[in-house]
């Protein structure tokens, strides 16, 4: 018996619809992830507490050893991707679990930092999603075997004079980073800023995942990052 016409139109017309609502459903899906998974807004990188500190006094000397305080943060910020999607926002983990410290000397209005080494637990990094900070434990980071990241001083940094009004001054500091068990020489730049009590600095250092031999995060291939990763702190210090 030959096929209806009226029939075999009205079936395909029902699986074009089916076919259609699915694509509408999994866009949806794919949107709702999107939005939802992805931060819809970052916290702003790391900078200098606002104003001006109060000049260094004068016969004060800054001479001695500086040990991290209260309020010192480090971090990660790296841009995640779905499927080929951007977000529009980085992702950003934090912590203030930071041990080390400084070295100062000062002869006249010449201020030196002659030695700094600091350690990170990256284990106790937190973000704005418990998967993620989950997932850095075995990918990228692999913190759960890499728990630290350190930085050692190999270079004196010479601040200008204008360090001793209280001002901002921008520097560069040259070290050694050792990153999920990596070692690399880098040189990074600086803000900071002192006063008689405290020591300011921060900075960050943005590279692509393969020099500290990690493999950029991805999560069956739909949720992935792009190629670099930046590596931000604040750090301040008071006397030890």
């Amino acid at each position: 018996m030959a096929r209806q016409p009226g029939r075999q139109t009205s079936r395909r017309r029902k699986l074009g619809a089916v076919g259609g609502g699915l694509i509408v459903v999994a866009g949806g899906i794919f949107a709702l992830v999107y939005f939802v998974l992805f931060p819809t807004s970052s916290a702003k990188k790391f900078a200098l507490t606002p104003g001006v500190a109060s000049p260094v006094a004068a016969g004060t000397s800054l001479t001695g050893s500086w040990k991290i305080a209260t309020g010192s943060q480090a971090g990660y910020r790296v841009r995640e991707k779905l499927g080929f999607l951007p977000a529009k926002n980085d992702a950003i983990g934090r912590t203030s679990a930071i041990t080390g410290a400084a070295g100062l000397t000062q002869s006249g209005r010449r201020v030196t930092v002659t030695a700094a080494s600091f350690t990170v637990d990256v284990r106790d990094l937190a973000s704005d999603e418990t998967m993620r900070d989950q997932h850095i434990r075995t990918l990228g980071l692999q913190s759960a075997t890499y728990p630290t990241a350190t930085f050692k001083l190999s270079k004196p940094i010479v601040l200008p004079a204008t360090a001793l009004s209280g001002k901002a001054v921008s520097v560069s500091a040259t070290g050694v980073f050792d990153i999920h068990g990596t070692s690399r020489k880098e040189t990074v730049p600086l803000e900071m800023r002192l006063s008689d009590a405290t020591v300011e600095a921060v900075g960050s250092l943005t590279f692509p995942w393969s020099e500290f031999k990690m493999t950029a995060p991805s999560v069956a291939g739909f949720v992935s990052v792009t190629g670099t990763a930046t590596m931000e702190f604040d750090l301040d210090l008071q006397r030890a």
